[in-house]
């Protein structure tokens, strides 16, 4: 999995995300030098090192290259979420955490994301999220992605009544209360 990329590889990065067509060292030497003295040098071999760790290809034009990133930022960004959540040693509680410290606008994201991967027809909300009585019972399928089929009816994880983040680790009869796994 991705490691975070440096303070001065992320500022690179973010321009070549945002222009999205290929770049030339010029034109990001040219706009980081708005925010801060930087050498031309300097822009050459952080394109370089992005380029050997596979996160820009390069194309010659003259004596130059070109670059362009191989994936987009949200990519990035869900590899890195991937790669925390899976040194979790308890997925579920990580995740109800991070629900948790999610705000309003956040969880709606959430909510469209799941509706997109999903489809439309079906309804899953957020642990956290408030759900008026009348919209609960109207929704065709509370089931989370990746549950069991018939578990409806079910919290996520697929054991009835039970919140992920309060399940124990039934192989151990000391595991922690704590919800988040410490």
């Amino acid at each position: 999995m991705p490691r975070p990329l440096g303070e001065l590889e992320d500022a690179v990065m973010t321009r070549v995300w945002k222009w999205n067509r290929p770049v030339t060292v010029r034109e990001v030497l040219e706009d980081l030098q708005q925010e801060r003295s930087i050498a031309y040098t300097t822009v050459m071999t952080v394109l370089d090192n992005l380029h050997q760790k596979g996160w820009v290809r390069r194309e010659a034009e003259g004596r130059a290259y070109r670059y362009e990133a191989v994936s987009t930022r949200a990519a990035y960004a869900a590899a890195l979420m991937n790669d925390a959540w899976s040194q979790s040693d308890n997925p579920a509680a990580a995740l109800v955490a991070f629900f948790g410290m999610m705000s309003d606008e956040q969880r709606q994201a959430l909510r469209d994301a799941v509706r997109i991967v999903q489809g439309p027809e079906t309804s899953w909300e957020p642990p956290g999220t408030e759900t008026a009585p009348a919209e609960a019972e109207s929704a065709e399928s509370p089931v989370p992605p990746g549950a069991p089929a018939g578990s409806e009816g079910e919290k996520p994880g697929g054991n009835p009544g039970k919140n992920p983040a309060e399940m124990r680790d039934e192989k151990s009869p000391d595991a922690s209360e704590d919800p988040t796994g410490r």
